[in-house]
């Protein structure tokens, strides 16, 4: 399979403001990945598995009937959309905001996601800590929490919200797989039957978002949410917002200005 991904786009370097953001004089050295990132990587890797093995353990006792099952089994599809937007949102955060030298935030978040824009095919070339580490991070949180909380309720409820942690903490950390797979120039033949269904993110709806003026279908586990967010025209508002309140990108105009380039 040829990969949409292969040939450069000669107006990325032209038109997109993470292009020039991430082609600026960084030393090649600041952006070397160091044994520390790797260390929590590992960390978070297995700290999340744990907290999500605990969780479908908890989701297993509470689901003990039919109707249960059911239940958990409608919010699977509730929960994929959930992340599908989530990532798009911290995929639109991290290509807006704060630089590769920013710190502590720089190099642990913002310069996976400007690297895969100086190289998209980067991605296909990491490892399996450094592909899902940041996701996992992401999600411990959420998860300690919910552990320590969820005996507060009880009965449907408690098998819907549990179901949709479960879940879709899941997909969160599926996602950069998803991502991986949408770069790869060759997949397995289920994934690729998954993809061309749309039921997972497919090389050619992301290759969208590597067109100019790049400021499209951020969202990347199966992109089914980037349609709405598109017409809704979500992100240029929240960077509208996030003007008004005195927050500013660092590194490019407004995606609007982008878009008129």
């Amino acid at each position: 399979m040829v990969s949409p991904f292969d040939d450069h786009d000669p107006t990325f370097e032209r038109v997109s403001p993470v292009r020039r953001a991430t082609t600026r004089c960084v030393p090649a050295r600041a952006l070397q990945r160091p044994g520390w990132i790797t260390a929590i990587d590992v960390a978070a890797v297995v700290c999340f598995a744990a907290l999500l093995g605990l969780g479908m353990l908890r989701l297993v006792r509470l689901a003990d009937d039919a109707t249960d099952l059911i239940v958990a089994a409608a919010i699977a599809p509730v929960a994929y959309l959930a992340a599908d937007l989530a990532s798009g949102l911290v995929h639109w955060f991290c290509d807006t905001f704060f630089c590769e030298t920013s710190p502590l935030i720089g190099r642990l978040l913002i310069q996976p996601f400007r690297e895969h824009h100086r190289d998209p095919l980067a991605l296909t070339r990491h490892g399996f800590f450094e592909l899902n580490g940041n996701n996992c991070l992401a999600l411990i949180p959420m998860l300690a929490l919910w552990s320590w909380q969820q005996g507060n309720l009880s009965g449907a409820p408690s098998v819907a919200c549990e179901a949709f942690v479960v879940w879709f903490s899941f997909a969160v950390f599926a996602t950069n797989q998803l991502h991986k797979w949408a770069h790869a120039h060759a997949v397995r033949e289920p994934v690729r039957w998954l993809q061309q269904r749309g039921l997972v993110l497919s090389p050619e709806h992301h290759s969208v978002h590597h067109r100019a003026p790049h400021g499209r279908a951020y969202c990347v586990a199966s992109g089914w949410m980037n349609p709405l967010v598109d017409r809704l025209g979500l992100f240029p508002w929240l960077e509208s917002v996030a003007r008004g309140i005195g927050i500013t990108r660092q590194d490019a105009p407004p995606i609007a200005t982008r878009a008129a380039a």
